[in-house]
């Protein structure tokens, strides 16, 4: 019996629906609101998150109608994934996409959904919904976290218990 991980020995497109599923670690970051300059095309996270995304959780409040309420919602695919640039470093998908492993916090590592969140390398106690900030706001609220967590996960170690 092959004891490899799923991930390490599956492609993206290879994966069981389940499986790609279990990929996402619950971080939030994807459902921050992104604002992307029209003559550049760079993308910016705001801390500004989906009217959907539950701040606490970091997992969507109606995921499997999410697009009834919001019908730009961007569906990660296999297909999909190595052309959105703006996916966090730390994102599963992007890397089992690059080859790389999954960091020790992740749920299918760990055991335990609340790693990433004490690793602080998800959106809890980061966010305000886009419901309580005016559109022409939103710039006021663009930070760069979502793209150095891995950074900042490798200078601030959790501490061993």
């Amino acid at each position: 019996m092959n004891d490899t991980p799923f991930w390490k020995n599956k492609t993206l497109t290879e994966m069981s629906t389940p499986e790609w599923e279990s990929l996402c670690d619950g971080c939030g970051l994807c459902c921050l609101n992104k604002i992307e300059e029209w003559d550049s095309g760079d993308v910016y996270f705001t801390s500004i998150r989906c009217k959907l995304m539950d701040g606490e959780s970091c997992r969507c409040t109606s995921y499997p109608n999410r697009w009834d309420f919001v019908p730009d919602c961007v569906q990660l695919t296999p297909e999909k994934v190595p052309e959105l640039e703006w996916l966090p470093p730390t994102c599963a998908y992007r890397l089992v996409n690059e080859g790389r492993d999954l960091y020790w916090w992740h749920p299918l590592i760990s055991g335990d959904p609340e790693t990433v969140h004490l690793a602080r390398v998800s959106a809890r106690g980061r966010t305000v919904s886009e419901n309580d900030v005016d559109l022409d706001d939103f710039e006021d609220y663009i930070v760069d976290w979502p793209l150095t967590v891995e950074d900042d996960m490798e200078a601030n170690p959790p501490a061993k218990s």
